[in-house]
């Protein structure tokens, strides 16, 4: 069996373009972009080349397989999970290039005058001597979360070609459409999958470690107003559009995105669309603790009764839909086990864990929700979203060194007598 070098696992899965579609996806298709079937379907073909048993490749994309233990008591089954899709920000294919770092700004594109400058991005310092992979700036890298099919990859090709290695069965599992609010994540069959923990690698920079998010949850207001021609208007037009500026006005000042940091919770005004006669809001709410989200959402239901109270039946109806959960809740108890798992395994790898909330959500949130705690790891990689995205390939290594490490350290923990 071939060895394949991780950077180039990596860029050939750059190559694929995987950019979600966000109109198919709000029609319900899955995965939402062909690429994303394409890059499964080579995954699949990789999978069979190492070996692994219990291929499956569904209609939705997701890609499931498992490598069987090869221990003789048993361990909790561990699972790693990465996302098939790119963000929408950028459509353009990516041409991905390995560019040293020796402490100048790096030149990504000279006709187009595109520089990924240390002025902009000081945490460069930290890779200094180091390999930095980059596109020619017109397009997203992709290491989120391909550098995370990579190192789940690399890590399944190791104990292959390792068998003295004693691990317990790891599954790993590739799903589509996570850039579309968790949507493969959300449909992942997690009783079928097997698995008793898992971790997704969908972090940033080196070190990085997250096993709390938000709990988050979709808001619509709908404003129906009165319609009458402007030349006898007087007394009989209610404009539905301002009456979502008033309500709008009436949000807690200052708890919005552009106001807030760590683990400050808001309220996003998204969207609104309509005419005077009706009016459609759409909001987000955000926080990491489940009595302040609860109190957030409650807190929009009553406004908008009050405002219905004022402005007449039917006015104001409010629709509120719950997203996903912090993770958090889902690792306490007998199951914070992952996370001590994976600061051992960062301790191992010579790597101080940097723990942070996310202010966004990852699919770990989703399978956690549905049963399969699930931490999340770094992939090594900077700026996600950005033409600025950018991947040490020493933080590339690292990131797959650190999934073998929680291999060996579930076998250890969890073999008879080790904790006696």
């Amino acid at each position: 069996m071939k060895r394949m070098n991780i950077v180039d696992r990596f860029i050939s899965y750059t190559k694929i373009n995987t950019t979600t579609n966000r109109e198919k996806g709000a029609a319900g298709i899955m995965p939402s972009s062909e690429g994303q079937r394409v890059l499964a379907k080579q995954l699949v073909q990789e999978l069979e080349g190492l070996g692994l048993q219990d291929i499956k490749l569904r209609d939705t994309a997701i890609v499931t397989a498992t490598l069987p233990s090869n221990l003789d008591y048993d361990v909790p089954t561990v699972a790693f999970f990465g996302h098939l899709d790119t963000s929408a920000e950028q459509t353009n294919d990516t041409k991905a290039q390995i560019l040293p770092y020796t402490g100048e700004d790096i030149c990504m594109n000279k006709e187009l005058n595109i520089y990924l400058r240390k002025s902009e991005f000081p945490e460069l310092e930290n890779y200094l001597g180091d390999d930095i992979i980059v596109t020619d700036g017109t397009s997203l890298l992709g290491a989120d979360d391909k550098a995370a099919i990579a190192s789940i990859m690399d890590m399944l090709q190791y104990f292959k070609q390792n068998p003295e290695i004693k691990h317990g069965t790891i599954k790993v599992g590739f799903v589509p459409d996570e850039e579309q609010g968790l949507r493969g994540a959300k449909v992942f069959d997690v009783q079928e999958f097997g698995a008793d923990f898992a971790y997704t690698l969908d972090c940033c920079g080196i070190g990085e470690l997250v096993y709390e998010n938000w709990n988050a949850g979709d808001v619509e207001i709908v404003f129906t107003g009165k319609s009458a021609h402007p030349m006898s208007a007087k007394g009989k037009l209610v404009n539905s559009l301002l009456m979502a500026q008033k309500f709008i006005a009436m949000l807690p000042g200052g708890e919005a995105p552009e106001y807030t940091e760590n683990r400050e919770g808001y309220y996003w005004v998204k969207q609104m669309s309509g005419n005077s006669a009706r009016t459609v809001l759409k909001m987000d709410v955000r926080d990491f603790t489940e009595e302040g989200y609860r109190s957030r959402m409650a807190f929009l239901k009553k406004l908008a009764s009050h405002c219905e109270d004022l402005w007449g039946p039917e006015s104001v109806t409010c629709t509120l839909a719950d997203r996903y959960s912090n993770v958090y809740n889902s690792l306490q108890g007998e199951n914070r086990y992952p996370i001590d798992i994976a600061h051992a395994a960062y301790q191992a790898c010579g790597i101080t864990p940097k723990v942070i909330p996310m202010r966004g959500g990852y699919d770990g949130a989703a399978l956690s929700q549905n049963g399969l705690p699930c931490p999340n790891i770094f992939t090594g990689a900077h700026n996600f979203h950005s033409i600025y995205e950018y991947l040490p390939v020493k933080s590339l290594y690292a990131a797959s060194d650190v999934l073998k490490q929680v291999v060996q350290i579930t076998a250890e923990r969890f073999k008879p007598g080790a904790n006696a």
